[in-house]
């Protein structure tokens, strides 16, 4: 099974990674992205778009809303979406997104 993902930002000036669907000009399942500040500097933290009142990631946001879409949306990124969406941890091969050497960080480290 493979899926579309892609980055990108909307008018609201959120960021949201979610499932593109080219036909119905719609993000699928889409994810908030929130910079969260911690002692080892910056993570990411991927949200469910309707979170807190949503927990689980799923609706649609359309095309209209979107202002920019990046190029390209980092690996870690659309393996920890999946993860998410999916419930299923994927073998990354050693893939450290925490900043601290571990596997259990859930961010990524911007710091």
């Amino acid at each position: 099974m493979s899926y579309d993902i892609r980055l990108a930002k909307l008018v609201s000036g959120e960021m949201i990674v979610g499932k593109y669907d080219g036909e119905g000009r719609k993000y699928d399942d889409p994810a908030t992205i929130q910079a969260m500040p911690t002692q080892q500097g910056t993570q990411m933290v991927l949200l469910p778009f309707g979170y807190p009142f949503d927990q689980d990631m799923h609706g649609q946001i359309s095309l209209d809303h979107v202002i920019f879409e990046y190029k390209n949306c980092p690996e870690e990124l659309k393996t920890k979406y999946i993860e998410a969406l999916t419930n299923i941890s994927m073998s990354s091969g050693g893939l450290d997104l925490s900043g601290q050497g571990s596997m259990g960080g859930g961010g990524l480290d911007l710091g």
